[in-house]
């Protein structure tokens, strides 16, 4: 799944790119939130022999925006970065949600143009489309506006939920006072109650930030790509602007969230470099292989089976050639013929190649197909092109 996204995103322009797998603790305070679930509840965080506090890397985004400032990168813009690999959370394990899990991570930096966040949220539905997964799920997207926006929106949250603060949960009163967004989070059925009649984020939009979202929503339109305005979908940071983006199924109960993602164009600011608008999104390969009806099937190898001393002595190089040139080769360094192609048949070879003393002296190998048991010769140096068929 991580080579199907790692193709996608090569073909949108993303370079790839590694962080490591613990960062220093603030780092991902400064990202998340001094008051988000992840931070409070789930990092995995801990102190070094230097007596610094590190932590498992629990998303990918702050640890490129890190990257990118801390390597000057901020006057390459704009750039364009895939990853993949692990993540860490403490929560409880449940379907397809793990202490230990994998993302794969898009991030695009550098641009404020409407385009790009259709650009990015394209390349995700590419990829859902690519592993066959696309049709099970539904994308939902919303406006957070710019800065000015969302502050009106802020107090206008405030002063509705104030006026309903016993009926908010405890947690919800701790965001009334530390965030108030992301008390439209909320799981508690009380909150979610109290939720239905709170103000609507498009009520606070100015007329920039309208347009905006109607260039992404229009943009969408353009590419086909089929969405549903949710405006109740949010990113509860602060540096998180405009258009919010999430895709869904109901496939796997309450873990819905398969792809989700945003733009954030104060959070570069927010950790002590320029200002630098981007967008980005991260999806869970655990819950997409939980939606596919069948994993990708690894290529069938083709078995070299060497024949007398003359063609051991060929056979590894001649493995070597054709693993160069795609293909996936057994070669065994033991047993008989007979024994060899035993070994062929368990592994489920597509082909055996038999190279033996007569073939070499011939220039040829002895290529049988063991799907159908058809036979014949093939010269040595055609074979790269000849065994094509086989490939996969």
């Amino acid at each position: 799944m991580a080579e199907v996204a790692r193709i996608w995103a090569g073909r949108y322009g993303c370079g790839e790119i590694a962080t490591p797998i613990f960062e220093f603790t603030e780092v991902f305070q400064r990202t998340l939130g001094e008051t988000s679930d992840v931070v409070t509840k789930e990092m995995y965080t801990f102190e070094d022999r230097g007596g610094d506090r590190v932590t498992l890397r629990p998303e990918y985004t702050a640890g490129i925006i890190r990257a990118v400032i801390s390597g000057g990168l901020a006057n390459q813009l704009p750039l364009r970065y895939f990853a993949a690999g692990p993540v860490f959370r403490y929560e409880r394990p449940q379907k397809g949600r793990l202490r230990q899990f994998h993302q794969i991570d898009v991030e695009f930096l550098g641009s404020a143009d409407p385009s790009v966040d259709v650009e990015v949220i394209a390349l995700a539905a590419d990829i859902l489309d690519a592993l066959g997964v696309r049709g099970k799920t539904t994308l939902e997207i919303n406006s957070l506006g710019d800065a000015a926006s969302r502050a009106a929106y802020r107090e206008c949250l405030v002063a509705y939920f104030t006026e309903h603060r016993d009926a908010l949960s405890e947690d919800g009163q701790v965001r009334l006072v530390c965030n108030p967004l992301r008390i439209l989070d909320s799981k508690d059925e009380g909150d979610r109650a109290l939720i239905v009649g709170a103000p609507l984020m498009a009520d606070s939009l100015n007329a920039e930030s309208a347009a905006f979202f109607a260039n992404v929503c229009a943009g969408l339109d353009r590419l086909g790509v089929p969405f549903s305005v949710n405006q109740r979908l949010v990113r509860g940071l602060d540096y998180y602007t405009h258009t919010a983006f999430e895709f869904s199924t109901s496939a796997l109960g309450t873990q819905g969230a398969v792809i989700a993602g945003g733009r954030y164009d104060g959070l570069v600011e927010a950790m002590g470099g320029p200002p630098m608008p981007g967008i980005g999104w991260a999806g869970g390969i655990e819950r997409l292989a939980l939606l596919m009806e069948a994993l990708p099937a690894a290529p069938r190898p083709i078995a070299l089976v060497p024949v007398g001393a003359a063609g051991e002595d060929q056979a590894l190089a001649l493995a070597h050639q054709l693993r160069r040139a795609g293909f996936a080769i057994e070669l065994g360094f033991s047993g008989n013929l007979k024994n060899r192609m035993k070994r062929a048949d368990k592994i489920g070879a597509r082909a055996a190649i038999l190279l033996g003393e007569d073939e070499l002296s011939r220039g040829v190998a002895t290529v049988r197909d063991l799907d159908s048991g058809e036979q014949r010769e093939i010269g040595l140096d055609d074979l790269t092109t000849d065994l094509a068929c086989f490939r996969g």
